[in-house]
């Protein structure tokens, strides 16, 4: 099942589950699509991989499977990430 995130890793902004800004990696980071465009520029800063638009789950079902509601808040040292994205920046994600 998706972890639903309610928060940008990065900046953390609010991303409630109707949110069509939140952005996900295949190990479900979740950031804003802000971040995503302007910070770290389709590049997932813990695993390298790219970013899709994270689904929005029916109403019905956040009964059975609700949001997380510990936000994962831990903002992108941008020094550190450089060299991962100088790395991957323009590269294809399904050729990363």
């Amino acid at each position: 099942m998706l972890e639903l995130r309610p928060v940008c890793e990065n900046c953390n902004k609010a991303l409630p589950n109707e949110s069509d800004e939140a952005m996900i990696c295949t190990y479900e980071c979740t950031f804003c699509e802000a971040c995503v465009n302007n910070k770290l520029h389709n590049v997932c800063p813990n695993c390298g991989g790219g970013f899709t638009k994270r689904p929005t789950r029916p109403k019905a079902g956040l009964v059975k499977y609700p949001m997380k509601k510990e936000p994962l808040h831990r903002p992108v040292d941008l020094m550190a990430f450089k060299e991962r994205l100088k790395k991957n920046k323009n590269i294809d994600p399904r050729e990363r």
